[in-house]
């Protein structure tokens, strides 16, 4: 990357995750809704300590840390780096306050400023790490504040809603053939040109049986169909660890749904709204996207299936954030779409590619250590900043998990 050009790519990755903070107040920043999710002060802060940690210190002669203390509030998971506060008490940091943290921002900006020209290529491979990292947590940021507006029983909006919906019916699914035989997925080799995680490579061969995807996610109509027809009550439908999760949590409908008496809304950035039945259907967990599928007579794709359909279309297609505004699905298209929108679950664990290798030191911890138990989604949601989707992004939650923009595409076998 040149220098004028990392540091145009910076300051606009930067500039972005403040914008998205700008409607929150101190209080808003600071509470954490559930340990899964972060309060947005410590994401804002997270995401200057691993510039300042990765970059600064360990690339810019006689550099100061901001604060010596802070590490161990903003470091996540990198255990290299020591100890640090545990995930769960992110939401007791009433200080320091959101203005000390867009303080800390702006000392890193600052320094990151006069330090790019005289950084290294590998120095520079970690600041394009570091806008990629941001990225994600300017997605983490939107969803976390969703989450925690989500328990406000005054349903606040963060912003305006944008234009009005214009609900209609879905289009018939097409069911599109896909190849067969040993294809390639996975990441070009370093130096193609593109950006990718570690955890999006090698590049390798699969081999794939006959098998067809659906053309389009599936909507929220088709949702409402499963329900009608009491999928969420026949457990032949579910995996075992699928209904138990199900008659746990009392789950009966995709979270931040609600039934009243001019039926189905949900709630989203803007405030609570009606479902709109041609929009692709979110906030669905792995279990019940996998219980959808099979009654559907169908299954999820593999991620090797949807790759390669992916990779003959443009990720720059899809309803992707470029800037605050009312972030929900939008109906379907009538071209297949594979990006944006939501997240897709794929029937594949998340685990290493063949021949894959973590890096040496803290920065190998990125992905590699979190292959366990995990499932892989594909193509990226409205949440996600422009520019940040490609065909072998590999994103990954647990099976439970569904407070993100996550809904699922359909195939089946044979042709």
């Amino acid at each position: 990357m040149l220098m004028r050009d990392a540091r145009m790519r910076y300051a606009s990755v930067r500039k972005l995750t403040e914008d998205l903070a700008k409607p929150l107040s101190d209080a808003d920043a600071t509470i954490q809704s559930m340990p899964d999710a972060s309060p947005a002060k410590w994401h804002l802060a997270h995401m200057s300590w691993f510039f300042e940690t990765f970059i600064l210190r360990d690339h810019v002669p006689g550099y100061q840390p901001y604060r010596a203390d802070w590490p161990f509030l903003f470091n996540s998971y990198y255990e290299t780096e020591g100890p640090r506060l545990g995930r769960a008490a992110r939401g007791m940091l009433s200080r320091p306050s959101l203005a000390d943290i867009l303080d800390y921002r702006s000392a890193v900006d600052a320094a990151m400023d006069r330090a790019i020209e005289q950084l290294s290529p590998e120095a520079l491979a970690l600041v394009e790490l570091g806008c990629q990292h941001e990225q994600q947590h300017q997605e983490l940021l939107l969803t976390d504040i969703l989450h925690a507006f989500s328990l406000n029983p005054l349903e606040c909006a963060v912003w305006p809603r944008q234009g009005s919906p214009c609900p209609g019916d879905p289009a018939p699914v097409i069911w599109l053939d896909g190849p067969q035989g040993m294809i390639e997925i996975g990441a070009r080799a370093t130096g193609s040109g593109t950006f990718a995680f570690d955890c999006e490579g090698p590049r390798h061969t699969a081999l794939l049986h006959p098998h067809q995807l659906a053309d389009r996610k599936v909507t929220n109509a088709e949702w409402l169909a499963f329900m009608a027809d009491g999928g969420y009550e026949e457990p032949r439908l579910w995996l075992s660890d699928g209904w138990a999760w199900r008659q746990t949590q009392g789950v009966r409908a995709p979270f931040y749904w609600m039934d009243g008496a001019h039926g189905w809304t949900s709630f989203t950035l803007s405030g609570r709204h009606p479902i709109d039945p041609a929009a692709p259907v979110c906030h669905v967990s792995f279990y019940e996207a996998d219980a959808f599928a099979t009654w559907a007579a169908a299954r999820l794709p593999t991620e090797a299936e949807w790759e390669v359909a992916a990779a003959q279309h443009d990720p720059s297609g899809g309803n992707l954030l470029d800037g605050p505004g009312d972030i929900r699905p939008r109906p379907v298209h009538d071209s297949p779409r594979f990006f944006g929108d939501a997240w897709e679950w794929t029937g594949s664990a998340y685990r290493p590619y063949p021949g894959f290798s973590a890096a040496d030191g803290a920065i190998g911890e990125y992905n590699g250590k979190f292959m366990s138990g995990q499932y892989v989604l594909r193509g990226g949601s409205c949440a996600t900043p422009r520019g940040h989707m490609r065909a072998s992004y590999r994103n990954f939650f647990y099976p439970h998990h569904r407070w993100q923009f996550m809904g699922l595409r359909l195939a089946r076998d044979g042709a």
